[in-house]
């Protein structure tokens, strides 16, 4: 196996080459507005990192989001792209499920990005191992006061729990990484989503 991962449901563009035991290329590059304009480069990166070349890969992984339509449709298009062109396998997994997987806590706790319009896209989780999360419920998009009245008690990770520090209880600023979507897939560790955005919302704009 020689998979590439990538991840731009946030403001993060994130990319890993995983060789089927470990991530042997990581690069990230952030900008909540230039996803088109740094995938690119970013993947080059990581694959230069990993000393391998494109026509090398077996699979290709992408977080599905949920995450704001330009960017999230960014990184879906480019995986089915290189999956029908270079006749890979491929792998759509949540981006919530990605940060979990960077999570150490103990019991349940919540998942929360940014959505903007003041609300944010969150899923709960229980702790495996210590490391990572099973998610019980989710994804949803919800105002975080509301998030906040239905989970009064569990801490919250992700940049969506930073923004909104004074409404939830945020536990640590815990970014998706393409490394630990690559460790994800390749050890099964997760659930295969069809390769369609997540956008659990119709987008800002809409024709008249």
């Amino acid at each position: 196996m020689l998979l590439l991962a990538f991840d731009t449901a946030t403001a993060a563009i994130t990319a890993a080459v995983h060789d089927g035991s470990r991530v042997v290329g990581e690069a990230e590059m952030t900008g909540a507005m230039a996803h088109g304009e740094q995938l690119a480069p970013t993947i080059r990166a990581a694959m230069q990192q990993a000393g391998a070349a494109m026509s090398d890969l077996t699979d290709v992984a992408v977080g599905v989001g949920p995450g704001p339509f330009t960017g999230l449709r960014v990184g879906v298009v480019t995986a089915l792209t290189l999956g029908s062109t270079l006749d890979l396998r491929t792998h759509g997994v949540c981006t919530l499920d990605v940060i979990a997987a960077d999570v150490a806590a103990e019991g349940e706790f919540l998942v929360a990005t940014d959505a903007r319009r003041k609300e944010v896209y969150w899923a709960r989780y229980a702790a495996a191992d210590g490391v990572g999360g099973v998610r019980l419920d989710g994804p949803h998009v919800s105002a975080p006061a509301g998030l906040a009245a239905q989970h009064p008690d569990l801490p919250a990770y992700g940049p969506g729990a930073v923004v909104y520090s004074a409404v939830l209880r945020p536990a640590g600023d815990v970014r998706p990484r393409a490394a630990a979507l690559a460790q994800l897939v390749a050890s099964g560790r997760h659930d295969d989503l069809p390769l369609e955005p997540l956008y659990l919302r119709r987008p800002d704009a809409q024709p008249r």
